[in-house]
């Protein structure tokens, strides 16, 4: 039952937006809104709002060219293009980057749980995608709280993780896309991070790439990462996306790890990525 500030609208001409909740720990549904136009204050504090509670929004049904996307993109944060070895950038724009999968190319981009940019120095905030082509059947994206794969750890294994740092390299990635380019270097994070907004602790490794934890040979870091990755997949805390042409997913890389499954042909789906850059989490 809605309560009487959900149905209230803030103009003739935006009314407010909705938000269903689509899992318990993960996930909700962005209704009654049209982001081709700009968003109201109190509209873009509540998306925003939506997407630090739920780790993951979606739009249904959003019919935008570029500059609409980028547009809205920006009402979040800085909106940019991070530099990437596999992902092609959209010509004709500054800060969309184009995601599929090309003739020849057995792998697909982002096929494995992961968080983006863990391996850079200042990891972004957010990720959108906006779907422009997709399969009659396939090509879903999975998504998982860490903040709750956290709430889940037994006391003394919370004490132990928070006076770790991981190490994240890109070079696995590199490889298994076939980029022929050289990786990054590695950098360290918290492996118990704060989000900024919110102050809830996250679990701060992704299997893509933590290599080992600082101080720790990659031997003796294995067993616990390998614990960590296994209790993170719990289905209790993920929720499974389908997309549409017009679809929007924006998700917090800070609290949430994703999965692009790959189970389509090349070029049957197609996605625009613009990532959004907030405030830095808190070490």
């Amino acid at each position: 039952m809605q309560t009487a500030k959900a149905m209230r609208s803030q103009s003739p001409d935006q009314p407010d937006v909705r938000v269903r909740r689509i899992t318990t720990h993960v996930g909700a549904e962005i209704q009654n809104v049209d982001i081709s136009q700009p968003l109201s204050p109190e509209n873009a504090r509540r998306v925003r709002q939506a997407l630090v509670e739920h780790g993951v929004i979606f739009f249904r049904d959003q019919n935008l060219n570029s500059p609409q996307y980028e547009a809205f993109a920006r009402q979040f944060g800085e909106a940019l293009r991070p530099k990437s070895n596999f992902i092609p950038e959209l010509a004709g724009s500054e800060v969309i980057a184009e995601v599929r999968k090309d003739e020849g190319q057995e792998k697909n981009i982002g096929g494995g749980w992961h968080t983006d940019q863990v391996f850079r120095a200042a990891p972004s905030w957010g990720t959108m995608l906006l779907c422009r082509e997709i399969p009659e059947h396939g090509g879903d994206t999975l998504f998982l709280s860490m903040s709750e794969a956290y709430e889940r750890l037994s006391v003394g294994l919370k004490k132990t993780l928070e006076t770790l740092r991981g190490v994240h390299w890109n070079a696995a990635v590199q490889a298994r896309m076939q980029s022929g380019k050289a990786p990054d270097p590695a950098v360290t994070h918290p492996v118990v991070i704060r989000h900024p907004e919110t102050g809830r602790k996250i679990l701060y490794v992704s299997p893509s790439y933590t290599t080992h934890f600082e101080g720790w040979t990659e031997a003796e870091s294995r067993p616990l990462l390998q614990y960590l990755f296994r209790h993170a997949e719990n289905p209790e805390w993920t929720c499974r996306f389908r997309w549409e042409k017009g679809s929007i997913a924006f998700w917090d890389n800070y609290q949430t790890w994703h999965f692009a499954v790959n189970d389509y042909d090349a070029g049957e789906r197609v996605m625009h990525r613009i990532v959004v850059n907030g405030p830095p989490f808190e070490r």
